[in-house]
This record gives structure tokens, C-alpha cells and sequence, in this order.
């Protein structure tokens, strides 16, 4: 039987990328990240129910993490900024990962453990300085993203996540450990591929995402179509509740 306490966690297939097989197949470990690893970490846990695209009716009162194969067709499925019921939403683009001979489990773990960590894409970490005031937003597999930083759970790839003493600028280097698998050395520290996205309150600038290694990750620093990135950046009121019908999900199996 379910916790009540626990929030409960939709993860739905809706990609013609991955089977439902391979979904429920990775569905063990993604749940053991978070009660093992992130619930002790962070303070809250969850319970995932797998939903294929077959099903006549979606649980509307959970939140949803979606598998789709791009952001094309997410727009074409009615997936948009919040779930039919207007809860948090988060999606897996499946198709990009696929492309580059990524792991779709990384993704996957990466957007659970986010929206869970921050579902209204709201909180912020403050960091004053002489010259700066800085707003880091609480992303937490950002820092440490790429299949490089991840880590195995039964076999199955899971990102890598940061702990709350990254986003404490008090700590100093080396004093405690800043992400689950330790290699981050200091607040707001990124690995080689991270990313994270700051507002300067003094530039006018807007958000920003800066990038552990600035020259090849540019165009990484993009937010893309659909992304919580993205979405941090939309005024609040221009969100758009989606208007999922069912069963008409996804295409083929």
C-alpha cells in the first residue's frame, strides 16, 4: 500500500523510442534512487506508477514525468507546462538521448529527481557578493549531468544529483559532501559537462546558464523547447495547462 505522505509520481510512456518492457523494466531502480539516495538527502520521497500509452485514463491527481520522443511531439500529444489537472509536469526527451547513444534511464532519473527537488521550476538559492548578488536555481542533476557523472543501480544508469550543502556558500572546500557520488568539491562547483542557471539581480540580464566548460557547451546553454529551463523563464501566467486525451498518447509500441 502506498505512503499518503509520499508524492505520487505518473511516469508515462508516450515515446515511440523505448517499449513499456524497457520503462518497467528500469522502473526498480529509478524508484530505489529516490527512497535510497534521494529521499535520505533531501527530505521527501515519492512512489512512480508506470502508465503505458494504452491506458484509458491517466492518474489525474499524480504529477507526471513523461517519456516522449521530442518536444514536436509533445505539442502534437497535448503535453504542455502543467499535467491536465494542473500539477507539475516533467518530460523526457527520448529521441535526442537515442541520437547521441545516450542512456534514456540518465534523462529520466535527471527530470524525476528534479521536479521533485523544485516542481514549481520557483526556488532559488541566494549568493551576495561585493560585486554580484546571484539567484542559482535549484536544479540539482544539472551541476553534475552526462552519462560520464552518472551512476548504476541494478544495471540501469541514473544521474547524479547534487546535496543541499551545494547550494550553501558557507561550506568550504572538501568540508562535506556536495552530490550522491561525491566528486563535486565545492558549492556550486560544476563537473565537466554541468550546467547551472543564475540570475544576476544587477545586469538586467535575465537568466543565465553557465557552463563548466564554456566554449564547448554554448549551445548546450541554450534552454530547449519544453525544458524546465525553458519553462523558468516563462512568465507564470502564460503556463498552459495540457489537454492530454486518452488514448491517444503515443504511436507505436
Amino acid at each position: 500500500m502506498a505512503n499518503m505522505a509520499n508524492i505520487q509520481i505518473a511516469l508515462i510512456n508516450a515515446s515511440t523510442q523505448v517499449t513499456d518492457q524497457e520503462v518497467q523494466s528500469a522502473l526498480p531502480a529509478l524508484q530505489t534512487q529516490i527512497r535510497r539516495d534521494f529521499a535520505p538527502a533531501w527530505g521527501m520521497d515519492a512512489d512512480i506508477e508506470f502508465v503505458s500509452a494504452t491506458t484509458q485514463q491517466l492518474p489525474m491527481q499524480k504529477w507526471w514525468v513523461v517519456l516522449l520522443d521530442n518536444p514536436d511531439q509533445a505539442v502534437a500529444l497535448g503535453y504542455h507546462d502543467l499535467t491536465n489537472q494542473g500539477l507539475p509536469l516533467g518530460k523526457v526527451f527520448v529521441s535526442p538521448d537515442k541520437q547521441m547513444g545516450y542512456q534514456w534511464t540518465v534523462t529520466a532519473s535527471h527530470i524525476l529527481l528534479e521536479t521533485l527537488a523544485d516542481p514549481d521550476i520557483n526556488l532559488m538559492a541566494s549568493v551576495q557578493r561585493r560585486d554580484s548578488s546571484l539567484l542559482y536555481a535549484y536544479e540539482i542533476c544539472s551541476p553534475c549531468q552526462s552519462e560520464a557523472n552518472s551512476y548504476t543501480i541494478d544495471d540501469v544508469r541514473v544521474s547524479d544529483f547534487v546535496y543541499p550543502a551545494w547550494f550553501e556558500s558557507f561550506r568550504t572546500p572538501n568540508s562535506t559532501q556536495f552530490d550522491q557520488c561525491d566528486v563535486i568539491e565545492k558549492p556550486f562547483g560544476l563537473l565537466p559537462a554541468g550546467l547551472c542557471t543564475v540570475l544576476d539581480l544587477q545586469t538586467g540580464l535575465g537568466w543565465q546558464t553557465m557552463a563548466a566548460e564554456e566554449e564547448l557547451h554554448k549551445y548546450d546553454r541554450r534552454p530547449r523547447p519544453g525544458s524546465r529551463r525553458e519553462r523558468r523563464r516563462i512568465l507564470r501566467d502564460q503556463w498552459v495547462v495540457s489537454k492530454v486525451k486518452v488514448p491517444a498518447l503515443a504511436g507505436a509500441r
